[in-house]
């Protein structure tokens, strides 16, 4: 039996992120999936804000734009919302297909060493204290059975890995049903369109040069999950809400759904865990699947090659539980929202008319875009700085040496202590501080170059001085201007993050290019 430090089933997405994420920490790791190779099917056709900034932290998001179209607004229930006013590099959704995304994201995992094993289908788990064993169907029927310290499962809504570790997948069943096509059209609309009727609602949006996705909701209709999706049944709903089928044919995909909005108890269960929708489904109001997925892997590689590096104890991966558990309850939330506002009915229309007015006002609807986007994400880090928790924005730096930006510092998936003080003498006590994490974690000395985005939320978040980020982009510890730094609360969320302080080594801790007397600039906020 072989034993990799992670097997991962399900090589969507979700799994690939999660694989690279691994990589990158020098994991051994297994991916596993059922299919016998990529299928072809479109599928996931959007990439949200934080998506694309989490791709840009690992320096690999200009294939993906480059390949896709962004598109200046997104969707709540129907209305638009603005994203070119957001802060941030990517202030667009890029309609990208996810066959597209999946081949990208295997030539990484290739680049890292790894190819899909394909065919290879999950049929038993059990884990003790020291493993967890994985029996899995090869390409010929026999069963094999593998060891690994831990098994994730991004295998999809219908996971097996969460069937067979027990865990729990509560929720609201079905009401309606969603039907969707990438189709050719002889009689497209002359361009992105919604048509909302009595029945339900169709949409269409060409994606491709030649190709459209039309997708339908109807309210009074629900069909059992294993029944075939055809063309024809696109083509009968299309007719019945729209009064004609706009010429669809040649069919690249077909799917049919509901509004079914599930999540595991638990995203964690000793040595298995639950990424993406294996541990969470909603309905795809808003495009935040395929999202809410990848930002799931980005979040548990670095904690589960913590521990399996030995840094850190794997209480660690219970915080994965705890931190996007509460993310995939809010998405959950919104989507039904998104879905009761499309109702058909004298009341909805009124509450509609309501919501309408709301998303109107700008603050409402940039609101609703950082939610949608996942940028107003804040982990429960702490009742401190307002900063503890965010996203840290990808500022222009310069360094010594020259110029650079935040997110370059974080494309070896490492931690960063930023310090960006004129201060000498609170770079040496933020050095002397880390001595013991050198090997885990980078210490910059910069200087913020023009001006600091600053998210405007409760009168303005407070100008940073230095900034502990984990390496998943988010604020671990943050000492702001004319604060006295908190160097023990330092210590502490580099214990809790990153595991306990090793010896520095024969050479001392490492220490940090810095810049000479009267080179720094300074830093501005931006409201």
């Amino acid at each position: 039996m072989s034993k990799p430090n992670v097997v991962i089933a399900g090589a969507g997405p979700t799994g690939l992120m999660l694989a690279c994420e691994l990589r990158l920490s020098g994991v051994e790791v297994t991916v596993l999936d059922r299919l016998a190779g990529r299928s072809g099917e479109s599928r996931a056709a959007g990439m949200h804000v934080r998506t694309l900034e989490v791709l840009d932290q690992r320096g690999i998001v200009e294939p993906f734009i480059a390949a896709g179209r962004p598109m200046p607004s997104g969707l709540f229930a129907k209305q638009r919302l603005d994203l070119t006013r957001l802060e941030t590099r990517y202030p667009f959704s890029l309609m990208l297909l996810q066959t597209r995304t999946e081949a990208l994201l295997d030539q990484r995992l290739a680049e890292l060493g790894v190819q899909v094993c394909w065919s290879s289908e999950v049929v038993g788990v059990r884990q003790d204290d020291s493993s967890v064993a994985i029996d899995v169907r090869r390409p010929d029927g026999s069963v094999s059975t593998m060891l690994a310290d831990y098994l994730v499962g991004c295998d999809g809504g219908r996971s097996t890995v969460r069937k067979l570790a027990g865990i729990g997948f509560p929720g609201t069943p079905a009401t309606l049903t969603a039907m969707l096509g990438d189709v050719e059209l002889t009689e497209p609309p002359d361009g992105p369109t919604v048509v909302a009727g009595e029945k339900g609602n169709v949409s269409v949006l060409g994606h491709e040069p030649g190709w459209y996705r039309v997708f339908t909701t109807e309210y009074d209709l629900v069909i059992a999950r294993d029944e075939p999706m055809t063309l024809e049944r696109l083509r009968d709903s299309t007719m019945r809400i729209a009064g004609t089928d706009f010429g669809m044919h040649s069919p690249r995909w077909l799917s049919s759904f509901g509004d079914a909005a599930r999540q595991a108890d638990r995203f964690r269960l000793g040595r298995v865990l639950l990424a993406g929708d294996a541990a969470h489904v909603h309905f795809p109001a808003g495009g935040q699947g395929m999202n809410v997925g990848m930002q799931d892997a980005v979040n548990l590689g670095w904690k589960l090659a913590a521990v399996v590096n030995g840094h850190v104890s794997d209480d660690l991966l219970d915080t994965y539980h705890s931190e996007r558990s509460a993310v995939a309850t809010q998405v959950l939330q919104n989507t039904r929202a998104q879905t009761a506002l499309a109702r058909p009915g004298a009341h909805a229309d009124a509450l509609r008319d309501v919501f309408a007015d709301l998303v109107a006002i700008d603050e409402v609807n940039q609101m609703l875009a950082g939610m949608i986007s996942a940028l107003d994400i804040r982990y429960p880090l702490g009742d401190g700085c307002p900063w503890l928790g965010r996203r840290f924005p990808d500022l222009d730096l310069s360094l010594p040496d020259g110029d650079t930006r935040l997110f370059n510092l974080l494309h070896t998936a490492r931690p960063v202590l930023l310090n960006l003080s004129d201060d000498v003498r609170l770079l040496a006590e933020l050095t002397a501080a880390t001595t013991g994490w050198s090997d885990r974690v980078d210490i910059v000395d910069a200087r913020c170059r023009g001006r600091l985005p600053v998210a405007v939320t409760d009168g303005g978040l407070p100008s940073p001085e230095a900034v502990l980020i984990r390496p998943d982009g988010h604020t671990a510890w943050i000492t702001s201007v004319g604060e006295v730094p908190d160097l023990t609360a330092l210590t502490s969320a580099l214990t809790t993050w990153f595991g306990p302080a090793g010896p520095a080594g024969p050479a001392g801790p490492a220490e940090p290019e810095v810049w000479g007397e009267g080179e720094r600039g300074e830093l501005v906020d931006q409201v």
